[in-house]
């Protein structure tokens, strides 16, 4: 079965939110490799490789292959994987099949990232005559001239010339088929996923001009050129990518913030956001991202567990200011309070009776307070 499935590697938790990076034409999972590792953090990140190159098998497309051919064989991998719906980046053809995936199946795609690529590729004669060529010569020579489409002049990335020479023939010259066949424009406003432009300034194979055409077409989206990158941009200018990227899929704050006003309620945030000054900016971003948009997202555990393990981190630190606030969460969460009371029971025997007496006093005053209606 396995041998029927793109060749792929998977990074992060399986808990995390999923997010599948496409190649291009003639590369590998390598062309991410600056860039997955980082992604992985926040995603269960899985790249793929087309057929034929880097792991997977030339024999999964023929002659006259279609982009959305591609893009089954990325569904049948995202179903052995037991991933429903996802996030997608792609580079170049792998850009096309997220187009592809976006207008045909958007029930499967949460949001989208198109880097380098197109909705059409400038025709299907320059593609025909190359596909001609390489089942007529091999990728040999066509990889002599890789740093030149991929790279500003004095850059390279050898592995991923390596793969390029290594690719199967048969399956590079299907994939040029695919790209021959490729045009989307008509479909362009179909597109309603949130939606990610990247251009490289420096790019000779899709220029900014193609990214800017999809840009102008689907509804709701975003453009990034970035300067002195080309065609294969994560692997020459990584770090760019790599922010685009972030902020276009993690929606960390803005998710975070929408948890944290579920458990600790409006007018709990609304004090802490009229507190804020310049100077506490970052720190509540960086609550609200990575306290409020990651851990308090991961489906793992449940939320009255994640109160009830905090209830406990706070009674161990003495930190009884936010054990009052946290109190109140728990009983947002539908902890009862007879189920704080045990929860801070077992604090007297793990942190200390001292510990647990103050905790105590904290969370009475708290539910009294809830009784009688001032609470919040």
């Amino acid at each position: 079965m396995t041998d029927k499935l793109l060749n792929h590697r998977a990074e992060g938790s399986t808990t995390a939110p999923p997010l599948l990076l496409g190649p291009s034409l003639g590369t590998s999972t390598a062309l991410w490799d600056k860039v997955a590792p980082e992604l992985s953090a926040t995603h269960r990140v899985v790249r793929w490789d087309l057929p034929g190159h880097g792991g997977s098998a030339a024999d999964l497309i023929g002659p006259g292959a279609t982009v959305g051919d591609l893009a089954g064989l990325v569904l049948a991998l995202a179903d052995a994987l037991g991933i429903e719906r996802f996030a997608y980046a792609g580079v170049s053809l792998g850009g096309a099949v997220g187009l592809h995936l976006a207008v045909h199946h958007p029930e499967r795609v949460s949001a989208l990232a198109v880097i380098c690529s197109s909705a059409h590729f400038g025709g299907s004669q320059p593609w025909e005559e190359r596909a001609a060529l390489v089942r007529r010569e091999g990728l040999a020579g066509l990889a002599e001239s890789a740093n030149s489409r991929w790279f500003t002049a004095g850059f390279t990335v050898p592995e991923l010339v390596a793969d390029h020479r290594a690719a199967d023939p048969g399956a590079y010259a299907a994939c040029c088929d695919a790209l021959a066949a490729f045009d989307l424009r008509d479909r362009l406003p179909d597109v309603t996923v949130p939606t990610l432009l990247v251009a490289g300034r420096e790019d000779p194979a899709t220029p900014p001009a193609h990214l800017r055409e999809i840009a102008d077409a689907v509804p709701g989206s975003a453009l990034v050129e970035i300067p002195g990158a080309s065609h294969l941009a994560p692997a020459q200018c990584p770090q760019a990518v790599l922010t685009a990227l972030r902020a276009h899929f993690s929606g960390g704050a803005k998710r975070g913030m929408e948890v944290r006003r579920q458990v600790l309620g409006d007018a709990h945030v609304d004090r802490a956001q009229a507190r804020q000054t310049p100077f506490t900016a970052r720190f509540q971003d960086f609550i609200s991202r990575y306290a409020w948009g990651e851990i308090w997202t991961d489906p793992t555990l449940t939320r009255r567990e994640r109160s009830m393990i905090t209830l406990t981190a706070l009674v161990a630190h003495g930190h009884y200011d936010e054990l009052a606030m946290h109190v109140r969460a728990a009983r947002r969460g539908g902890l009862t309070p007879e189920e704080i009371g045990a929860v801070l029971l077992q604090t007297a025997v793990y942190c200390g009776v001292p510990a647990a007496n103050s905790a105590f006093a904290t969370a009475q005053r708290v539910l009294a307070e809830e009784a009688e209606g001032t609470g919040g």
